[in-house]
């Protein structure tokens, strides 16, 4: 019996120093990754439940359609015997055509951007971010190709994957007046689609790049090996043999990219937002301006209702109200790429 204890004593006896480090270091990584998921939690839970009574409502139809399909307005609040009667600009003109003579003596008070609805930044948001990620995966893609597949390893390419890694933490402030020194003013685009796709696009190229470049080099040698024995080129090989299998990798970068791209301010602040743009990018009279028109967007007017103006009872609900439906978009668009990406692992299996 004494064996059996002795190598029990051995294996589970009192822990030394170096487990009980150990174990403090579990508990202390544990607890640092539990207070940000709560941190997380509770902001998605605040923007949920405030937002969400913004834009869903007790009674048929159940969803505020307006907040979603009209544009931002002047809310007019009118004061009569201590009631308030609250109308939109658009309403509030057509009332005063017919009421003038009412309103005499009448306490109106203008809150800007505390009424009408969001769609035209819900379609700005959409444009800008699509046009942005296609531009960068198209450049990005073709970028990492060549660094993967073609560059010979050197001084100049080890230097030019450095920059590409250097430029990934530039700050998007950066990325906003190169677009605005180059593309608006230089080019001459103005505060437009393209001026803004190109700048979102610059800024996310390096992620794409480096999410690409490792995603084709973790594509088995066999495959292209095969390939070539066989008689295919070198860019045949590439195109059926490398990059379907690289593609999950690659889609993995753009969903980070469009987290990126469709939160920034600073960039289409100075190339593509407008504050108030009632005009949507196709209702122009030639087609051909369409990528020269500036629109609305999400990120940005967050920004301005909820530091540039006045705050008041009514700027909470579009503050929240427009954050709600912007994390919506976000994750809609990146799930896009999540399920294509998914469908495309079970596709590729190697």
């Amino acid at each position: 019996m004494s064996a059996p204890t002795t190598a029990s004593s051995a294996l589970y006896g009192r822990p030394t120093l170096a487990k009980r480090l150990e174990q403090a270091v579990l508990w202390g990584l544990r607890l640092c990754t539990y207070f940000v998921l709560i941190c997380a939690a509770t902001i998605f839970v605040d923007i949920g439940w405030k937002g969400g009574s913004v834009l869903f409502q007790t009674s048929a139809p159940f969803v505020n359609l307006k907040f979603l399909t009209d544009s931002p307005e002047t809310l007019n609040v009118l004061k009569v015997d201590g009631q308030a009667t609250k109308m939109g600009d658009r309403e509030f003109r057509a009332y005063k055509a017919t009421h003038e003579a009412e309103l005499k003596g009448v306490r109106v008070d203008s809150y800007v951007y505390s009424a009408g609805g969001i769609f035209p930044n819900i379609v700005g948001t959409v444009l800008l971010v699509g046009g942005s990620i296609l531009i960068a995966l198209v450049l990005g893609v073709l970028s990492a190709i060549y660094l993967s597949e073609y560059a010979t390893d050197g001084k100049f390419i080890r230097f030019l994957r450095l920059s590409i890694v250097n430029l990934a933490g530039v700050p998007s402030i950066v990325f906003g007046l190169f677009g605005f020194g180059l593309f608006v003013i230089a080019l001459d685009f103005g505060v437009s689609l393209l001026a803004g796709w190109l700048t979102l696009a610059f800024m996310v190229l390096p992620i794409i790049i480096t999410a690409s470049e490792e995603s084709l080099k973790a594509v088995p040698k066999g495959y292209r090996e095969g390939s070539l024995a066989l008689g295919a080129t070198k860019f045949q090989t590439i195109m059926t043999n490398v990059l379907p299998y690289a593609l999950p990798g690659i889609l993995t970068s753009s969903v980070l990219s469009i987290a990126r791209v469709a939160g920034e301010t600073a960039p289409i602040m100075f190339t593509a937002a407008y504050v108030m743009r009632d005009e949507l990018p196709w209702q122009v009279q030639k087609w051909t301006d369409f990528i020269f028109q500036g629109v609305m967007a999400l990120p940005y007017h967050i920004y301005v209702v909820a530091s540039k103006i006045p705050q008041n009872e009514y700027t909470r609900d579009v503050q929240y109200g427009t954050a709600f439906v912007f994390l919506f978009t976000v994750a809609a668009i990146a799930m896009t790429a999540v399920i294509l990406r998914q469908r495309l692992r079970k596709k590729y299996k190697w």
